[in-house]
């Protein structure tokens, strides 16, 4: 199995690269893009569908010959709700940067039936999730039911620094449904301010799996299988965007049962409360 954690390969043109092929998996693909103004990217979507994120920046997107107009505008991760556009499998992209350009490029193998679309800011509300130091903010970009994918599954996540997500720890490593869904996953991690850093550990029940990671500005962690928790240093938040897909495109997962007491408060140690 590779090394978990793919760091960034300069800070200009396609930084970070996971493919099926590089990761030893089936379904997720996850590329990551800096551009100057004025410079582009463009491609054949072939046999995967397509997800676009304007991490950072603006630009000029059209999908399939048609001028979607402009798109982006945050500057940075934490600056607000992202714009993104999904382009079909059979389908070609071209993308412009307007302003310097931090482009995600999210794939997995694609379906008939899914038309090309923008989806603007706001197109999925920001949910709170958890509490105490285990909040998080999640901003779903392309989410479990909305019709819009074959097999994709994209969403962002801000935790502010000090607190964990991810967590308590869950997998969903295992084609068993109703009970559990099979998603391969990524984390594309980023940090405020910059030199920040956080951990993320990767781990099966018999510990046949068992990493944990540094996460630094930039790192990707890649997922097979296993719980995956993150957490955040104090004085530093964390973001980061995730991708999963799966032979269904649905999101059911199970909770390490050592932790379950954070949901249901039963059996918890000492007479603790639930957190999550």
């Amino acid at each position: 199995m590779p090394n978990l954690r793919v760091r960034p390969k300069g800070r200009h043109g396609v930084v970070t690269e996971v493919t099926p092929e590089s990761a030893g998996w089936s379904y997720v693909g996850f590329a990551l893009h800096r551009l100057a103004a004025g410079e582009s990217v463009a491609a054949e979507t072939g046999k995967r569908e397509v997800c676009l994120v304007v991490v950072s920046g603006k630009a000029r997107l059209a999908i399939d010959g048609k001028d979607l107009g402009e798109v982006g505008g945050r500057m940075g991760p934490f600056e607000g709700p992202p714009w993104a556009a999904y382009a079909p499998a059979g389908g070609r992209y071209s993308v412009i940067a307007i302003t310097p350009l931090e482009l995600a490029v999210c794939s997995a193998p694609g379906g008939s039936g899914y038309p090309a679309k923008l989806i603007p800011p706001g197109a999925h509300p920001q949910i709170v999730r958890g509490k105490g130091s285990n909040t998080r903010y999640v901003t779903n970009i392309m989410p479990e039911g909305d019709g819009a994918a074959n097999a994709l599954l994209v969403v962002e996540v801000i935790t502010p620094g000090g607190n964990t997500s991810s967590y308590p720890p869950h997998k969903h490593d295992q084609d068993d449904l109703p009970n559990e869904s099979y998603l391969e996953e990524t984390y594309y991690h980023r940090f405020k301010p910059g030199q920040g850093y956080g951990f993320q550990r990767v781990y099966t029940d018999d510990r046949s799996l068992d990493e944990t990671a540094v996460i630094e500005d930039g790192d990707v962690v890649m997922v097979p299988k296993g719980y995956h928790p993150v957490a955040t240093v104090h004085g530093y938040d964390s973001y980061y965007l995730n991708v999963m897909a799966g032979p269904k495109r649905i999101w059911k997962f199970h909770n390490e049962p050592a932790h379950e007491w954070l949901f249901t408060g039963v059996g918890a140690p000492g007479g603790a409360t639930k957190t999550a």
